[in-house]
């Protein structure tokens, strides 16, 4: 009868949605869940970020993404110099979140490291000893939680470099990507080049077919069973804070620090009084250290945002004359010609973010790179404390930052009007934050092989076999139900007749 086809149809279509529901929940509790740990001990603050990925038990890789982060508070462990025990303190509440945020059956599973970067790199010229021992101390720190411990080590420019464009490229799947049967592909794409701003240094690391001169700024590298041939250069002192030192030493050496120091990068009218160690106390600007030196003298800096002046000066602190081949950035560097895309992270998307929140100008080539520097050093304090008063303590900082990217994409790397549109300035990469630390624990890890793959995404072979029974299942369920339809219209229609 009719009413016995449709409770038939519906018996089918029950089954077929709780065998959905069973395949569901068997994937959901069947897939491993690693966890990483990374703690980005930059010069300025740490970060932690908790990675995981699900796993083949036959492989142990799969994607990877960012489960959270946590920002330490206070400033990075580099400055805590000659506070026993402060760098290691500092870490624990982000640690304590980690143990809780992880599962437990998982923690003695869970590789934790901890990277330095300039802000060590730094320490570790001017006092190796106290450098030392804060790795030791935060490496005692790390130890004492239920992690297993891989290592507190202080990255190198290039590393830190490399790191970050690994990063990037593995985020925009440009190594290796999932097909849609869960098979992974080669995507055929060029890779994109990795601009980083820090706190003490700044790198670019892009993929190159010239020549490279310099031994020092090329790196092989091979993933999933294809080379790739790296320019790398770090430029210690000339991330954030050391540039405004530099800036700053600059200034009080050309004027002399008697008087009041013109600082034409600071808005108009800006004062500031700030003791001559806040300038001289880093390996950056120790060569630059006036004599006879007095640490008790306070220095009298006045602002004047000058646009011009800033420029001017801001040029100072790098250096385009000799080069010993045949082409350089700056600093007798070698350099290659830019090419390709580039995403530019960390203080290069900060700096870029604010200018579109104050000037209202999306930074998109040199010219309104330009025009937002003008724009930006001709307003005053006030001014940029009513568009974005959450950066209240960052704003005088603002002009010279400006001025220094202009000065570094513009005029050492040799950005254009042809290759700086092609530069995207972020933060993130779908919910990942754009930094050295995921290349890092990939590059240490199992998780970034060197060899060809032929992996399937997360689930084992038993799944899949077990997804394409319920496909054939459901498309038979489908066409009996269209059957039964068009059964009963038909056997309806001859009864009305």
């Amino acid at each position: 009868s009719v009413v016995d086809s449709d409770g038939f149809h519906c018996t089918l279509v029950t089954l077929a949605i709780f065998l959905l529901k069973v395949l569901l929940l068997h994937i959901i509790f069947s897939t491993e869940v690693h966890y990483g740990i990374v703690l980005d001990a930059g010069s300025s603050h740490t970060a932690m970020f908790i990675y995981k990925w699900p796993a083949d038990k036959q492989n142990g890789t799969g994607i990877v993404t960012q489960h959270s982060e946590c920002h330490v508070k206070g400033g990075g462990i580099s400055s805590y110099a000659g506070q026993k025990g402060g760098a290691a303190h500092s870490l624990e509440e982000c640690m304590e979140n980690a143990v809780q945020e992880i599962p437990k059956a998982r923690h003695s599973l869970t590789p934790v490291y901890l990277g330095a970067t300039a802000g060590m790199r730094l320490l570790n010229i001017s006092n190796p000893t106290v450098s030392d021992e804060i790795l030791k101390e935060v490496g005692d720190k790390l130890k004492a939680y239920p992690f297993h411990f891989k290592g507190a080590t202080i990255l190198t420019g290039q590393e830190e470099g490399a790191y970050g464009w690994v990063t990037v490229n593995y985020l925009l799947e440009n190594f290796i990507k999932y097909g849609f049967v869960g098979h992974w592909l080669f995507p055929g794409r060029n890779t994109v080049g990795a601009l980083d701003f820090g706190g003490a240094s700044t790198q670019i690391t892009f993929e190159t077919g010239e020549k490279v001169e310099d031994s020092n700024n090329l790196m092989m590298l091979r993933l999933y069973g294809r080379n790739y041939r790296i320019y790398t250069q770090s430029f210690l002192c000339y991330g954030r804070d050391q540039m405004l030192r530099q800036l700053l030493a600059h200034l009080v050496k050309t004027q002399g620090s008697d008087g009041p120091i013109v600082h034409p990068c600071y808005p108009s009218n800006y004062n500031v009084s700030m003791g001559p160690d806040a300038i001289f106390d880093s390996p950056c600007t120790a060569k630059e250290r006036p004599i006879p030196y007095t640490a008790e003298k306070k220095l009298q800096i006045q602002g004047s945002g000058n646009y011009e002046h800033c420029l001017g000066n801001m040029s100072m602190i790098f250096s385009f004359q000799a080069c010993p081949y045949s082409k350089c950035s700056f600093n007798k560097v070698f350099q290659p010609n830019v090419s390709g895309k580039f995403m530019a992270f960390s203080a290069f998307f900060y700096i870029h973010s604010f200018l579109q929140s104050t000037t209202g100008i999306t930074v998109t080539t040199p010219v309104l790179l330009e025009e937002a520097a003008i724009t930006v050093c001709n307003m005053s304090f006030q001014e940029m404390l009513e568009k974005v008063p959450e950066q209240k303590s960052r704003l005088q900082d603002y002009c010279a930052a400006t001025v220094f990217m202009q000065v570094l994409l513009l005029k050492g790397y040799g950005f254009d009007q042809l290759s700086f549109p092609q530069i995207s300035f972020q933060k993130k990469a779908g919910d990942t934050s754009v930094g050295w630390a995921l290349g890092y624990m990939l590059s240490l890890s199992s998780l970034l092989p060197s060899e060809s793959v032929a992996l399937r995404k997360a689930l084992r072979p038993g799944v899949w076999n077990t997804l394409i029974f319920l496909f054939t299942v459901l498309i038979s369920v489908a066409l009996l139900s269209v059957f039964l339809l068009m059964f009963r219209k038909k056997k309806g229609s001859d009864v009305a007749l």
